[in-house]
């Protein structure tokens, strides 16, 4: 180990940089997050730093460095480039056992600074040892990505219970296994969703030893396919689960960033094949939180938009479960995006509407002559197997029927398709198009053409396959 990690507590403590410049600004700007008396040595000042020289938020103590400036400082910091005053700082400072940090320069270091993933007073320090900084700077980006924003926050609030703990359980044994429950269940959830009243009643309740071994239940919204596209929320209640009941529509690689040790169920949907009844999935929700497991529901796209996620938390809050939600990108969002067909547009559409093709057979009748109206997008999801009977109804009730259509295959994934037509075509497409497939009809699909970025050549080939067969 080259260096000791050591957090400093530089609150109102002096410390001395060497230079006015962007360099300097950028360290003196950590050292004021840290609470620090920040003094300036150097001939001139920035405009950031006389900015701050005017808020008295630094000192400007001499247009040049005087080894005497480094009496009574607690740390020094050169950020000049002058090699040669940058040497004459470190000297001076090692003189005078003064840890010292000379930018970009780790040989005439005695300290380094950490890339920093700051959820105060959590804080989390990354370092090369001043050998990969790039490297470093990656590391951090991960965990950032990691680390929920609320961090911060639930520490300070366990700080808040710490004496209580400790009266409460003399041994550290005991105390560890206490916070190690309160970070990987209630307690943490309603702290992610922002519920601190509800959270602060959870630690009390379990410094009661009152527990009813209750879990809880996650709808998380999975994106149409691309793992990219799930959310941050998303991928860190995923990787706390001790079960996942997800759908057909999620795909492989979203399913890969599920914890490794938590079970997998299968309750999804698909046309042809068995599928797990609603109530039945309702039931294995509410039966597995009640066995105190952290329940997700994984489901494609987003769950609020034909997912019948609101159907699943009514079951929920029928049992007096908790349970939050994490939205997801719809599929209309993102595999007309990954297509290049803006759902709007102001030379084309003005409205979109979200349809699905599978309706409730007591359900009133479709609008077909607000569905048919112009220069508005239709993305229909679930409508291949109806094709043909919403195409027939658009056009019995006005549309054109030669308003541009588009079948997305398996959007946003490797092997996406993209088959455009116009809409007296639209049961040729659907029936050719790899599932699952969004329908999207009005004249913004004429975009598709310039804007397609995603895996385009293939998409291009795809298309002109598609035109050439229905010729």
């Amino acid at each position: 180990m080259d260096y000791l990690p050591l957090f400093a507590d530089l609150r109102q403590r002096p410390v001395l940089v060497v230079g006015g410049g962007e360099i300097a600004a950028r360290k003196i700007e950590l050292l004021r997050r840290a609470g620090a008396r920040i003094l300036v040595a150097a001939r001139e000042l920035g405009h950031e730093l006389q900015a701050l020289e005017a808020e008295q938020a630094v000192e400007w103590i001499a247009r040049s460095f005087e080894p005497a400036q480094l009496d009574g400082v607690f740390l020094v910091i050169a950020a000049t480039n002058d090699n040669a005053l940058n040497s004459q700082v470190f000297d001076a400072a090692n003189a005078r056992h003064k840890l010292v940090n000379v930018v970009d320069d780790q040989p005439k270091c005695s300290f380094i600074f950490p890339s920093i993933v700051d959820r105060s007073p959590l804080v989390v320090a990354i370092s090369s040892s001043g050998t990969a900084p790039v490297l470093a700077r990656l590391l951090r980006e991960k965990i950032e990505a990691l680390l929920p924003a609320n961090l911060g926050q639930m520490a300070a609030l366990a700080g808040e219970w710490r004496d209580k703990v400790k009266q409460r359980y003399r041994k550290m044994s005991d105390r560890r296994r206490f916070w190690e429950r309160a970070f990987n269940g209630l307690f943490a959830s309603q702290m992610a969703a922002g519920n601190v009243s509800a959270a602060r009643q959870t630690l009390d309740r379990e410094l009661e030893h009152i527990s009813d071994n209750q879990g809880e239940i996650a709808l998380v919204g999975a994106g149409p396919g691309d793992s990219g596209l799930l959310t941050l929320r998303g991928l860190q209640v995923m990787q706390l689960a001790d079960v996942v009941l997800y759908d057909h529509l999620v795909s492989d690689e979203v399913l890969d960033l599920v914890r490794r040790d938590a079970d997998r169920i299968c309750v999804g949907k698909r046309a042809g094949a068995h599928s797990v009844p609603q109530e039945e999935t309702n039931q294995l929700l509410v039966s597995l939180a009640l066995q105190g497991k952290r329940v997700v529901r994984l489901k494609g796209g987003d769950p609020f938009i034909f997912g019948r996620g609101g159907e699943e938390l009514q079951a929920a809050k029928a049992a007096g479960i908790p349970f939050q939600v994490v939205p997801g990108i719809t599929a209309a969002a993102g595999a007309t995006a990954y297509a290049g067909i803006p759902l709007t547009h102001r030379d084309y559409a003005q409205s979109v509407m979200f349809i699905t093709g599978h309706c409730r057979a007591d359900g009133d009748g479709i609008d077909w002559p607000s569905l048919a109206r112009a220069r508005q997008t239709l993305a229909i999801y679930m409508g291949t197997v109806k094709a043909a009977e919403i195409a027939a109804g658009l056009i019995d009730h006005g549309r054109d029927p030669l308003t541009p259509v588009a079948v997305i295959g398996r959007g946003t994934r490797q092997d996406q398709q993209v088959l455009t037509g116009t809409l007296n075509q639209l049961e040729v497409l659907a029936a050719a198009a790899p599932t699952p497939a969004l329908l999207v009809i009005g004249e913004v699909v004429n975009l598709h053409g310039q804007l397609a970025w995603f895996q385009h050549s293939a998409q291009q080939g795809a298309r002109e396959s598609a035109v050439v067969n229905l010729a």
